[in-house]
Parts: C-alpha cells; structure tokens; sequence
C-alpha cells in the first residue's frame, strides 16, 4: 500500500504548549541566578571595567605623541613606555575579563539547565504529556545549549558597552565639540536597530519554536520505529520529517536574510561617523579650537570604536537567538508545581483505594470511569482486559503517575488516609513503586544503575536484589561484575535482563506499595517464566497492582478485575470468575487454550 505523502495544511500548527518567559521575568531569573555566584560576577565585572579603561587610554596617548613630536627623545619615551604598559594592562585585563565572564556564564548555564530539569520532573505528568518530550528536551538542550554558546559573547557585548561609556568621557576630554560629532552615529545607529529589533524578535522566537516541532517529530518517529515499520508508514513519517525540518531551515534563512540588510546598515552608519568627526576636528583645528594631536586621539579613539560598537550592533542578532532560547529556558520555571501537603514516610502496611476515579486526557473522551477499588495492606490485585480497555491509564493513576481527572486515589496506614495527589513528590516513591514494560537503562555502571533511586545501599544488599529477581547468574558472568558499564553504546542488555534490572531498583527503593504494568511484557519467551518469578519475589508480602500480561500472573493474585473500555466489568478470585463463566473465563480460554473450571 502507497502512503501519500502530507499536505502542509494536514500538519499540526506548531504552536508553544509549555509557557516561554517574557523579557522582565528572563531578566529576572538571569539576575538572581547570576547572584548566586557573587564573586565570579565581582570579578567579571571589575577586569571588564579595566579592560575598557585600557582600550581607551591608548589612543590618548597616540594623540598626545603627536602633539609632543617636537619634544625630546626622554619625553617621547616615557610616552611610549606608558603607551607599551598601556597596550600590556589592556591585553591581561581583557584576557582576564574574558574568562572571568565565561565561567560566570557557564555556571549560569549549569543552574538553568539543572533547575530546568529538575522543574521539568516536578512538573504536572498531564502538562509533560501534552507538550510532548520533544519540547522539553529542545529546551532542556538545545536552548541551553543557545544560550552557552553566547557567553563569550555576552562578555564581549558588556565590555562593549562599558568601553562606549569610557570613550564618551574620552572624546569630553578632548573637546566637547568632538564628543558631540561622536554622538552623531547612534541616531543613525539606534534607528537601524530599533527597524531591526522590531522585525527579529518574532522571527527569531519562530526558529526557536520550528526547531522544536522539529525535535517533536524526529524524537516521535524513533521512539515509534517498531510502530512505524509494522504498519509501513516510512513515506509519513519521512514526509513529517521533512516538512519539520523544511520550516525550521525555512525560518533560520528568512532571520539571516534580515541580519545581512541590517549589517550592511551598520557599515554605512560607520562611514558617516568617522566622516563628521573629522570635519568637525578640520574645522576645529583651522579655528586652533583643538590640536592636531586632540583631533588624532579622537579619530583613533573612534576607529578603535568600531570593533566595540560592532560588537553591540551585530550581537544583537545572537543576543535575539539567546533571548528566544532563555526565555524558553525561563519558561519552564514558570511552569506552577502543584504544593505539597504530606511529606511523612509510609507506615508498614499500606492499603491502596480508589473511589470514583474517571480519567481523560484529552478532557473530553473518557478512558477510565468511574472505577472503584480496594487493595488491602498485602495482598495483590491483578487488571486484566483486551488491548485499550484503560489497564495502563488506571495504573498510572493508582501509582501517582498523573492524577486523575476524577476521584482519588487514597493510601492508608496505621496514621490513617492520605491522598495520593497531597503526597510530597520525594516521598510519593517511598510510598508506591512503578515498574512498567518501557524501561530504561542508565548509562554507567551496572551499581550505579541498579542503586539509582537508592544510592546508599551497599553492594550486598545490590547482590541481594539481583539474586532475588533472578539476575545474579548473568550478573556474575559479567567482565567487571558490578563495576560493568551498561546503558547505550555499552555492554549490551537482553530486554528481559533490562527488566530485571527495573525490579531490582524498584526492590532496593522498597516502597510499600508496587505496581507492576505489564513488567513481564518485554521479555520473549525464553525469559518470561524468569520474569514472572522475579515479579512474584517484588509482590510478595507487599500491597500490589499488576496489569497482568500473562494470565498466569492474575491466577497467582489475590484478586482480579477485568476492565472493558474504561470500566470494571468483572472482579473476584481467579476461581470465582472461572465459576461464573463471563469475561475473565473467556480470556482465560482463549489464553490456556481449553476451558477451565474451578477445581478442575
């Protein structure tokens, strides 16, 4: 079957779904992370202030040479040693500005990209969902990434700005009249930027956005890549690609375009400076207003400004792209965590319920209704259902994945009840562990791996673990044991290791409660019997939930709901359901091939 490939208009419009900060509130976040390292920030700020105090200070000394030609050979030394020593300070002081600002700006960045993370992983399950991995991961990396890359060019840009300061009060030294031609170029200049400024900043968030969508699509098309060749659509997916990809070089030409036309401004804005100031110096020196040398400082003093006030103009361009990126950056902060309201630790048994919790992503379709449950303080509870009866959607929502659009989730122990959704995220774990069938591997070492949620355990109680979920025969034939580095272009993981590795972690957290969706579901058949004993050694003696993949594992629970489209249709025992011959006693036939009775 041929795919046509689609139209721009079957696209969806690539819009922000998580907020982008404006200007104020960037401004705000870079100061106070900024101010978080007070002595990188002193000491940026005072080489840069040298620095620009320097750059001044050499062509008035040029100026002044030429005034003292006549003079004797001791006078024009000493000037032209002060000058070297001039030329030398300028050149530490700049060299020392210039990593000063950078390390500065590379601890800003480290903040911001922790703290956007770190937001991001607290952030409403259903507003992560919604935007989609691609935009956080576009801003978590690529906007950071915008932004570090203009550090040096931000330190440039304020020494830039301070040496501008410096030389206005240069050219006052000189003759009033002089500064007064200097300051003939920023009209020309503020008029050029205001035009372009007024056409960047729309364009340059646009490219922002564009390479997100762009990120969105291809991050979709290789998580699904198994979906993508089951069902052929190569041809869709390339042409989403495409398209995505179009747009964001599409509007990366259209801001260049623009930045070239403002360049050529700029040059031309230039030319008519240096032009009027020495006009003005010819006829100032003609009325002996100023010197020869005065009017030769001022010149070179401009010159020397060009590269200062190129800097600014031009840096523009990359401080619009830094800014579109920051405020994305920003935007995620801005993103409200829900307060906590319990933050104590769970008692030893814990009863897990539900009562009228319905669920709809979209906030119109149900896909969970009105489901009521109770799992008693150790004893298991198995779902069981046809494919998209909402087995996952509720498991998510009893393990405080998301919440529930509707009704609550509520554990109890000997203190009494808390709801799931007043629970504090740190503690959320130590009350409810979640092993699904989409597991990951960390990359580092296998210790490193297993003791991610529980970094203080011991390599005995890792060994423990390992042995308890059937690991410890692959584990020891490892070359480096547990000091074995696993995770992406590493040692190379089954699918049912990998899920071994995911209960073990769960089994070193030791939350009270577990639920398992699915957690035998990767492994082939070679390695499911090994999972499933592994996933019995998690559930037993704790409170459990398992979305049972196999059927053999809701006959080993204690209890059993059978969901259709959202809803509990059937629940009992294993035995009881076979009795009362309804749902759950038909998939268990279809699934073990001949009917079965209770008893029998």
């Amino acid at each position: 079957m041929t795919v046509p490939a689609p139209r721009v208009a079957d696209l969806p419009e690539n819009k922000d779904i998580l907020p982008v900060a404006a200007p104020g509130q960037t401004w705000r976040v870079l100061l106070r992370t900024a101010l978080r390292h007070r002595g990188e920030a002193a000491a940026a700020l005072g080489f840069t202030v040298l620095s620009s105090a320097g750059v001044v200070t050499s062509p008035l000394l040029l100026g002044l040479l030429v005034d003292r030609a006549g003079a004797g050979t001791a006078a024009l030394v000493r000037l032209l040693a002060a000058l070297g020593v001039a030329v030398l300070c300028t050149a530490v002081f700049t060299a020392l500005a210039q990593r000063a600002a950078e390390r500065l700006g590379a601890r800003i960045a480290a903040d911001l990209r922790e703290d956007t993370l770190t937001q991001a992983l607290r952030m409403d399950a259903g507003v992560l969902e919604k935007a989609g991995a691609g935009d956080v991961a576009s801003r978590v990396t690529d906007d950071v990434e915008q932004f570090v890359e203009s550090v040096p060019l931000g330190a440039a840009v304020f020494t830039a700005l301070v040496t501008v300061g410096v030389a206005f009060f240069g050219f006052l030294s000189l003759d009033w009249r002089l500064a007064l031609a200097f300051t003939v170029v920023f009209p020309i200049h503020a008029l050029s930027l205001r035009w372009y400024l007024a056409k960047s900043g729309p364009l340059y968030a646009a490219e922002r956005r564009s390479s997100a969508e762009r990120s969105r699509v291809l991050l979709g098309s290789l998580h699904g890549a198994g979906t993508v060749r089951a069902y052929r659509m190569h041809p869709l997916q390339t042409a989403r690609v495409a398209q995505a990809s179009a747009h964001s070089v599409d509007a990366a030409l259209t801001s260049l375009r623009l930045f070239f036309r403002f360049s050529m401004g700029m040059n031309g804005a230039e030319a008519v400076g240096l032009s009027t100031l020495l006009t003005a110096g010819f006829f100032l020196v003609r009325a002996d207003a100023v010197s020869v040398g005065d009017v030769t400082a001022a010149a070179l003093l401009f010159h020397r400004l060009f590269s200062p006030l190129g800097t600014l103009l031009l840096s523009f361009d990359d401080v619009q792209r830094a800014g579109a990126a920051l405020a994305r950056v920003v935007g995620v902060a801005m993103i409200p965590i829900p307060a906590a309201k319990v933050a104590r630790a769970p008692g030893a048994a814990v009863t897990l319920s539900c009562a009228g919790v319905g669920h709809a992503y979209d906030g119109r379709t149900s896909v969970v209704r009105a489901v009521d449950l109770r799992v008693p303080a150790g004893t298991s509870l198995a779902i069981v259902g046809a494919s998209g009866a909402g087995k996952t959607t509720l498991a998510g929502i009893l393990g405080g994945a998301f919440p529930a659009t509707e009704g609550t989730v509520t554990l109890t122990d000997a203190e009494g009840d808390v709801a799931v959704s007043d629970l504090d995220p740190d503690r959320l774990r130590d009350w409810i562990g979640i092993v699904s069938q989409e597991t990951h591997v960390f990359t580092g070492t296998l210790r490193e791996d297993v003791t991610f949620a529980a970094p203080d355990r011991s390599d005995e109680a890792i060994l423990q673990a390992l042995t308890a979920v059937g690991a410890a025969g692959w584990v020891g034939t490892l070359p480096d044991g547990l000091d074995t580095r696993v995770g992406e272009g590493e040692h190379p993981l089954t699918a049912a290791q990998v899920q071994q590795l995911a209960l073990a972690r769960l089994l070193l957290r030791d939350p009270a409660v577990v639920v398992l969706d699915e957690a035998t579901a990767e492994a082939g058949s070679s390695g499911a019997r090994d999972l499933e004993r592994a996933a019995a050694a998690l559930v037993r003696g704790r409170t459990a939930v398992v979305v049972a993949h196999r059927l053999t594992q809701a006959r080993d629970c204690d209890a059993i709901v059978v969901m259709d489209r959202g809803a509990i249709v059937e629940s009992g025992t294993h035995a009881d359901l076979l009795t009362r011959e309804g749902r759950y006693a038909a998939l268990w036939s279809a699934w073990s091939g001949a009917p079965e009775v209770a008893g029998g």
